[in-house]
């Protein structure tokens, strides 16, 4: 019977290893699991062979919406829990969640809550996900709040495809016009520049300003190049900082219609999140806690905490909401009507909702009205390029005639 050296972490996160024979690796993983241990890796006759990859990385939303909403069907159905996550965990394709439903199924066989086991694997499993797996386990309703837990996923899976669809035309229409210029200024002037001076002819003043240009470009390529990338790392360094999140998110704000539509976005975001945790019966300064980290702009989560502070205090929502200056007050009283009702959960579903459909209007508008502009943008600077060059001509063929 081989052996196996094996390392791993038990039940409280202690790292621990040692030696344990087996017919086969499946059994040796099995019998540590059994006793509780989730193994990091497991090595026989020399061969290591790693469990669960080294490098940090997380399970995609809309995976993860497809196992809630399975998971809820499931339970629907009337399946035990533990036969549940054993089947999801077998027709699972990525390796990295399938081993992590794997363990929470052995965490849950072995008498954990279902929210503790999930909590071990933050990379999966987000505060919100937690909190209303915890809350449906205490209310007995865990069906229900999977289906809530999914249709928030997809929503927000929705909702971030509409930020890429934004975003992305635009990006790359002025990642590739960059690159095109760049290389015309860089490999083709230079070729027209060498023949007007052949030539002798006197360059007019549009022409010139391009050459100048071109020639700055041809000796300073690498260094522009090298300056573009590290400005980059800076900007995405800075944005990993308290104080440079705050100023990039709130300079991404104030941009003309992008930072509009990404209020919107973060509006229709925060409303469904608190209506999902409140409609589950999550308390709601946990609540807000949770939508604040969630928002994805700094700015926004600020404003989020703040409210959090005011409710903690004793205030309302709406009040402090209102006083932040970031959502707009249409918000607001929609909002305090719904604390004044009792119904701020379904208030909160119906500003969702709302603005889900502004943003598919935005995001069809900016659409329509980005690509007459990018074309003119375009044609303008090859235009202006091309009569950079044909100019001098025109000055030679006068000079002949």
């Amino acid at each position: 019977m081989p052996s196996f050296d094996w390392k791993g972490r038990n039940r409280t996160g202690e790292r621990q290893e040692g030696v344990l024979l087996a017919d086969n690796r499946e059994s040796a993983v099995a019998t540590l699991r059994r006793q509780q241990i989730q193994v990091t890796s497991i090595r026989q006759k020399g061969r290591q062979i790693p469990l669960l990859p080294k490098l940090p990385m997380r399970i995609e939303s809309k995976r993860l919406a497809i196992f809630t909403r399975q998971f809820s069907v499931m339970l629907d159905a009337g399946l035990p829990l533990v036969q549940c996550l054993e089947i999801l965990g077998e027709q699972e394709e990525n390796r990295l969640f399938r081993e992590i439903i794997q363990t929470v199924r052995s965490d849950v066989e072995s008498g954990s809550s279902l929210h503790e086991a999930m909590r071990k694997h933050p990379k999966a499993f987000d505060n919100l996900f937690i909190n209303m797996i915890a809350a449906g386990e205490a209310g007995g309703i865990l069906d229900v709040i999977l289906q809530r837990l999914a249709t928030y996923i997809e929503k927000i899976v929705r909702l971030k495809n509409q930020v890429r669809s934004a975003m992305m035309y635009p990006v790359a229409v002025i990642v590739i016009a960059a690159g095109v210029v760049f290389i015309i200024l860089w490999k083709v002037i230079p070729v027209f520049a060498q023949m007007f001076a052949g030539l002798g002819a006197q360059l007019p003043f549009l022409t010139r300003i391009v050459v100048d240009v071109s020639n700055f470009i041809g000796r300073f390529a690498w260094l522009i190049l090298v300056g573009i990338v590290l400005i980059s790392i800076g900007i995405s360094r800075a944005h990993k900082t308290e104080r440079g999140r705050r100023i990039i998110d709130g300079l991404i704000l104030r941009i003309p219609i992008v930072g509009m539509l990404l209020l919107k976005i973060a509006t229709a975001r925060f409303c469904r999140t608190l209506s999902t945790l409140t409609s589950s019966g999550v308390p709601i300064l946990d609540g807000l806690e949770i939508t604040a980290k969630t928002s994805g702009n700094a700015i926004i989560e600020d404003a989020i905490m703040a409210v959090r502070k005011a409710v903690e205090e004793g205030k309302t929502i709406s009040e402090p909401l209102m006083d932040t200056k970031v959502f707009p007050p249409m918000v607001c009283q929609m909002i305090n009507v719904g604390e004044q009702t009792g119904a701020l959960d379904q208030m909160l579903s119906k500003i969702a909702d709302f603005y889900e459909e502004e943003v598919d209007t935005a995001v069809d508008g900016l659409m329509k009205l980005l690509e007459p502009v990018m074309i003119v943008f375009l044609g303008g600077i090859i235009g202006t390029i091309v009569t950079a060059m044909y100019l001098p001509m025109y000055s030679i063929i006068q000079q002949i005639n």
